[in-house]
């Protein structure tokens, strides 16, 4: 049987999970994929394929299954169509539930009360069937339904993933603002990163950029050392699972390190070392303890240099804390601009930041710039390509008299 699907992802990464999700379904014969929208991208399948991508997806942030869709006047409306569905074929009554919903131009007045009667169907069924309603649980629910709304029409799905995809089973430590594993990856692949080019992220924090490359380096799954609302579904067959599970071979080991990283932080290069340890990494990935103006590049061949600079505080981790954060932020740049220029001829540099000024700050003039959102965050992936002799600074002159 066919379900169709909606995977949100980061907004700016809607190109890169359609495109994705077209690689995942090249492992069976039924993923179809469908439209993008902003947020995220349609497709359908069977239920193995929603095992597929839940396991396989890097950048989706879940895998909603579509239960019902219609029109609707007011609350009542999506009472009803609530209430209607056969949630008793999905899951049982001594499951717990919760109730998430977002609207884009609702003429519904709140949100909260519309939540609440989505919950009230939902339970109200299984009160009709069983005389008994299932517990809500806001915090590990066994099962998570998701209601959207648009001006004129609702949709309510069930979701297979459980907790968001960006939880990938192995983070134990982070940094203070630590990129979202999903939002890693899609700028990998916005970025062209393949394994077998270098990869160097000079201010690396926690390691998400490091490590979210040297799971594809490895050939590690993504949803590989974690578990899924899907697996709690009435309909789920285990050995179906097991089978797509173990149907993927790790890659070998590389032979030399392609995978660099470099923090002013010594508490942040050893919270990397331990997250790529609970990642399942195998091999070398080499870290350097140095601030990202000192930075040289970590081999001859030119690479890709990918990073989320730090911004305000998080520049004087170790700099003179008495300066205020806008002139440590212009000096940082100015330096790390120049050390681009000088040392880091032939590479492709890609800052991912929510600082639009800064080109100007590194002095650099971006080849490209991509919109993207960290959550409600308006950020740019900028790209500067770093060409050989171009950024050379002038020769001195002498003054004349």
């Amino acid at each position: 049987m066919s379900h169709s699907y909606f995977c949100p992802c980061p907004r700016g990464l809607e190109a890169a999970l359609a495109e994705e999700l077209g690689e995942i379904a090249q492992h069976g014969k039924t993923l179809q994929v469908h439209n993008q929208v902003p947020g995220g991208v349609h497709c359908s399948g069977t239920l193995a394929d929603a095992y597929r991508i839940n396991l396989h997806s890097r950048i989706a942030s879940r895998v909603l299954l579509r239960i019902a869709q219609g029109s609707y006047v007011n609350e009542n409306d999506i009472y009803d169509l609530a209430l209607a569905q056969p949630w008793e074929e999905w899951f049982d009554v001594n499951h717990t539930i919760r109730v998430d919903l977002t609207a884009i131009k609702s003429p519904l007045k709140s949100l909260e009360f519309t939540t609440l009667k989505i919950k009230d169907g939902v339970c109200d069924r299984f009160r009709d069937l069983y005389s008994k309603r299932p517990s809500v649980n806001t915090r590990t629910p066994d099962m998570r339904i998701f209601g959207f709304l648009d001006a004129r029409n609702f949709t309510l799905y069930l979701d297979t993933s459980g907790e968001a995809l960006f939880k990938r089973g192995w983070r134990q430590e982070t940094g203070d603002a630590p990129l979202r594993e999903n939002l890693a990856a899609g700028l990998l692949r916005v970025a062209g990163w393949k394994p077998g080019t270098v990869l160097f992220d000079p201010m690396c924090g926690s390691g998400t950029i490091l490590i979210e490359a040297a799971q594809i380096l490895a050939g590690i799954p993504p949803g590989a050392r974690r578990r899924f609302a899907f697996e709690k579904f009435l309909a789920f067959k285990q050995d179906e699972w097991l089978a797509i599970k173990g149907s993927f071979k790790p890659n070998p080991l590389p032979t030399e390190p392609s995978i660099f990283g470099s923090d002013i932080s010594g508490d942040m290069i050893a919270m990397t070392r331990n997250n790529l340890l609970n990642a399942g990494i195998q091999f070398e990935v080499p870290l350097k303890q140095i601030e990202a103006q000192e930075v040289k590049p970590p081999t001859d061949a030119p690479g890709i240099m990918l990073t989320n600079p730090p911004y305000g505080e998080r520049i004087g981790v170790r700099g003179d804390r008495s300066q205020p954060a806008d002139e440590m932020a212009t000096a940082f740049y100015s330096a790390f601009g120049t050390t681009l220029k000088q040392r880091f001829a032939g590479w492709k540099v890609f800052l991912f930041t929510a600082d639009l000024s800064l080109p100007k700050l590194v002095r650099l003039k971006e080849s490209r710039k991509t919109p993207f959102f960290n959550g409600a965050l308006e950020c740019r992936l900028f790209r500067f390509d770093m060409v050989a002799g171009f950024n050379r600074r002038e020769e001195a002159r002498p003054k004349q008299v």
